[in-house]
């Protein structure tokens, strides 16, 4: 079972919200809407995109990397060296 599977339809039903700003501002593009409006709305998207990224990694240190480090062993490193591979991934977007 992954870390987000209690919350997965909650999860599927902002990233599907998401897809849906993600059109609209393909539309905007196309109808040659204002920029600052569109780069509005970019931003909308991608402070909607970094919500879902931050509650699946809490979800992940939560459960996955709390799991691994109770087996112990390599797995608990390497849980927590990808978990912190993310957040740097995160923080540099």
């Amino acid at each position: 079972m992954r870390g987000y599977t209690e919350n997965k339809d909650a999860h599927l039903r902002r990233l599907r919200r998401i897809e849906g700003q993600i059109r609209g501002l393909a539309r905007m593009v196309d109808n040659d809407e204002y920029c600052i409006d569109i780069l509005t709305q970019v931003s909308a998207a991608t402070r909607a995109l970094q919500a879902v990224s931050i509650s699946l990694l809490d979800e992940h240190l939560r459960h996955c990397v709390t799991e691994a480090i109770t087996e112990g062993g390599d797995t608990a490193q390497d849980k927590i060296t990808e978990a912190s591979e993310a957040i740097a991934r995160l923080v540099r977007s």
